[in-house]
């Protein structure tokens, strides 16, 4: 069974609840719609009811968005491992440091989360065409569950995006037009196009439910270390889906009784040296940030200039006594190919990105050597190879 009961504003702005049984993006007020469940109900939940279920995000379908009786769609997505980084760890002095390796997910990055719950949803409620603006990998990710799903899929990219990512999107069948300028403009063109011809928008926080794959993460780290979260999460951040779904997904394991209160892990969002408006809006102490002039990284997924949901992220980064972190292009690189020599995985560059912030919070003192910590690489490096020239 499901507990799914509605959607609401994550303001909340008071426009009511909305009716998860029809298509849904923002709310009246411009916000995200959060997805929500009936917790109370949900206690009843036991986490014993997991063991022998199969390995992927849906095991948790308990708290997913899917009506009684209504299957997802899945390519195998979720359950990543959990690697306990003993090499890197004995380097820098810490024996908890563990990396969450999401390039082993579908069309190898923890896009394949978001996308699989996003068209599970959409298919479900009658859509035929999607569309997205993407950076790479969340392209990927959405044109092989449209695919699978039987549905068209309208891809919109900045003209300058890495070839594998516009090759990858083209061997799941999906039209791809690039866009000059970055994702922002890639967004706009997309929805100029598709809003006039009914096309499903699954951009980035602008439906319900990408946040509900992404949530998932967490759950899979607390069943991993047996129920015991880390001290830290280190997570790279663009549009900031991955942070505010298991941000999300701590309050709801705190309602179900599955997780003590009060023991949430601190937030660190790591954004590259040349877009970092999240990380600049943190420090002068913002609710929101502001567009981010001339956004420049080796990092697709990190180019982000402007995120929809900076707020929910600056909320939880705050609320959890968390950390921002900017990262040079080259402290990327470097960290990206130390996961590589030193622990066998194949790193993204936003991967590296997180390694390395742990570093900043090592020297700096605010994270303590004996403190768990996880590191999450969020995709693979097969993509990025370029960036890897000497």
């Amino acid at each position: 069974m499901s507990y799914f009961t509605h959607l609401e504003c994550s303001v909340p702005c008071g426009a009511g609840a909305y009716d998860p049984r029809v298509p849904q993006h923002l709310c009246t007020c411009g916000a995200p719609l959060l997805a929500r469940y009936d917790l109370k109900a949900a206690r009843a939940w036991r986490r014993e009811s997991l063991a022998g279920r199969a390995a992927n995000m849906w095991r948790y379908r308990e708290l997913m968005p899917l009506a009684d009786g209504e299957e997802p769609l899945t390519l195998g997505e979720g359950w990543t491992p959990l690697i306990h980084a003993h090499r890197l760890g004995d380097e820098l002095g810490m024996p908890r440091l563990f990396v969450k390796d999401e390039s082993l997910n579908p069309t190898n990055s923890f896009k394949a989360r978001g996308l699989a719950a996003a068209v599970t949803r959409a298919a479900h409620l009658g859509a035929r065409t999607l569309s997205i603006p993407s950076a790479g990998n969340a392209a990927n990710a959405m044109a092989a569950y449209a695919a699978a799903a039987g549905l068209e899929a309208k891809v919109f990219m900045p003209r300058d995006v890495k070839v594998p990512f516009i090759r990858e999107c083209e061997l799941y069948g999906a039209d791809v037009t690039l866009v000059d300028g970055l994702i922002t403009d890639a967004g706009r063109v997309a929805a100029e196009k598709g809003k006039p011809l009914g096309w499903y928008d699954v951009s980035t926080l602008k439906e319900p439910y990408r946040i509900e794959g992404k949530k998932t993460m967490a759950y899979e780290i607390g069943e991993q270390l047996g129920w015991n979260f880390p001290d830290w999460i280190v997570y790279p951040t663009g549009g900031g889906t991955g942070m505010v779904g298991m941000w999300k997904a701590f309050e709801e394991l705190e309602q179900i009784g599955w997780k003590p209160t009060g023991t949430r892990p601190k937030m660190v969002t790591v954004q590259a040296e040349h877009c970092a408006p999240i990380v600049r809006a943190f420090e002068q102490g913002a609710e929101r940030s502001e567009m981010w002039q001339n956004a420049r990284t080796v990092a697709d997924g990190l180019r982000v200039p402007k995120a929809i949901g900076d707020f929910l992220v600056l909320r939880a980064v705050r609320e959890s006594g968390g950390a921002a972190i900017a990262v040079s292009d080259a402290d990327m690189v470097r960290a990206m190919r130390e996961l590589g020599a030193r622990e066998g995985i194949s790193a993204a560059p936003e991967g590296g990105a997180a390694l390395h912030a742990v570093k900043v919070l090592l020297k700096d003192g605010r994270m303590k050597p004996t403190d768990t910590v996880v590191v999450f690489n969020t995709g693979g490096a097969l993509k990025y190879l370029d960036v890897l020239n000497p």
